[in-house]
């Protein structure tokens, strides 16, 4: 016999727990299955405690600036990594402290430690127990990738939850992998003090970005101290008296670098292996995200799949999306769609990359007819203030149409500002709005009507 809930939701991540609450608050019996933390990838092992670890080393980067600031500080900067650690590490607890007291208090909600696994479409088995329910949520998040380099299995390799645990400072970090994930460690732990090796298999770093965006980047980071090998067409691993040998080029420069520490950043993959889909009918791609459409029903009548599972968007904002989506077709009456939002995300290097919407090489190639508008972040009153003026800004917007049809702000509160080409975006909006639209002053959300005036 199952036990019977109207709803199921497998996995607590961003997206579980709040639709959790609302069909709880509607009057639903619902279990949030959930086989270790809650609170998924944000809360335990990505933006919580990464972007703790950012402010720290923010804020040795600061410090060893201070005289620029006419700031004097008596002896050099250190790091304290276990204080460090251990700041990350309670905003991390606090969070998932909160998740717990928050969903211990929801009337009709129960929540079951354990691992789910599909015994059919609508009946799912937690350490012997099998529930039951006609409408059930996946929300089970993902993972680190582990691509088959050679001789990956044979020396102990870092990921983005395993780095978070160390409380001491390697001597010499390699990254593998110049992405989103393995720049912000490499731009942290040089400035904690460890010597930084990134190493990229593609021309340029964070190759989904214009050129001049991958070009600045880099630029920033080396100028840091950062090595950066691109094209690196030969990457292995070996054991090394030292710590880790990591091949990188078979062609040019020296072929391998030496590090205390490596980190592996090379991509994710979602926790669906063990789920048991092929016994609920679910369908999955092959790299074994689950086949959603544009409300996030799956393939099985009374089954949905949220956040880093399905594929539409590897970022704590799609699943927190994801939530409302779903949310609002089942309990608002409101057809909300996947298609109906504006891609967006920011890299939290410093200074920040805000991104939305098209690059202007993915414009092109759809075929757009488009104005350009730049400015450099030295030519922004308030990065000047700040003495902060590395990066630029740039709009990219359908000639044709007035649209605006996507943004890149590099520079100081870029995560931020982003939001007003963001917004305008989401409203339809043509960009002649923002340039008449009063901004405050100094700020760096005002010079965008500027970089508006001056399309070319």
């Amino acid at each position: 016999m199952s036990r019977a809930f109207d709803a199921i939701v497998i996995g607590a991540g961003q997206a579980g727990p709040a639709l959790a609450g609302r069909l709880a608050a509607a009057g639903r019996t619902v279990a949030v299955i959930e086989r270790k933390h809650l609170g998924g990838t944000c809360v335990n092992t990505g933006c919580m405690p990464t972007k703790a670890l950012v402010a720290s080393a923010k804020t040795a980067a600061v410090a060893r600036r201070a005289a620029d600031y006419g700031v004097v500080l008596e002896g050099g900067v250190t790091v304290d990594m276990p204080k460090v650690r251990t700041r990350a590490h309670t905003v991390t607890l606090n969070a998932r402290r909160g998740l717990e007291a928050w969903i211990g208090g929801m009337k009709g909600c129960e929540l079951i430690r354990g691992q789910a696994r599909f015994v059919g479409p609508h009946e799912v088995e937690v350490d012997g127990e099998r529930l039951a329910a006609p409408r059930i949520f996946i929300n089970v998040g993902g993972r680190a990738a582990v691509p088959d380099f050679p001789g990956v299995r044979d020396v102990p390799v870092l990921n983005n939850t395993s780095i978070l645990e160390l409380e001491t400072l390697p001597s010499h970090l390699v990254v593998v992998g110049g992405s989103y994930i393995g720049l912000e460690f490499a731009q942290m732990y040089r400035r904690f003090g460890a010597e930084v090796t990134v190493v990229e298999k593609g021309p340029r770093l964070v190759g989904r970005e214009d050129p001049e965006v991958s070009d600045a980047i880099r630029e920033i980071l080396e100028g840091e101290g950062i090595t950066v090998r691109t094209n690196a067409e030969c990457i292995r691993f070996a054991p090394h008296p030292d710590g880790v040998e990591v091949g990188v080029n078979c062609d040019s420069g020296e072929p391998t670098v030496v590090g205390s520490h490596a980190l592996l950043a090379v991509g994710r993959r979602p926790n669906t292996d063990d789920l048991g889909l092929e016994a609920a009918g679910l369908a999955a791609d092959p790299r074994g995200y689950i086949q959603v459409d544009d409300q996030l029903r799956t393939s099985v009548e009374g089954v949905w799949a949220l956040g880093d599972c399905n594929g539409k968007g590897a970022f704590t904002h799609t699943a927190w999306n994801d939530y409302e989506i779903v949310a609002a077709n089942l309990l608002d009456d409101d057809p909300r769609r996947v298609s109906d939002r504006v891609e967006t995300y920011a890299l939290y290097i410093d200074p920040p990359l805000g991104r939305c919407g098209m690059t202007e090489t993915a414009a092109r190639a759809a075929g757009h007819k488009i104005r350009i508008g730049t400015r450099p972040m030295s030519r922004v009153g308030r990065a000047v203030e700040k003495g902060e003026t590395q990066g630029f800004m740039k709009v990219v917007v359908d000639a044709d149409t007035d649209t605006i049809l996507g943004a890149a702000i590099l520079g100081v509160e870029g995560d931020e500002a982003i939001h007003v080409l963001l917004d305008a975006m989401a409203a339809k909006q043509p960009y002649t709005t923002l340039m008449r639209t009063m901004h405050i002053h100094p700020t760096v959300s005002e010079l965008i009507p500027t970089v508006l005036g001056e399309l070319k």
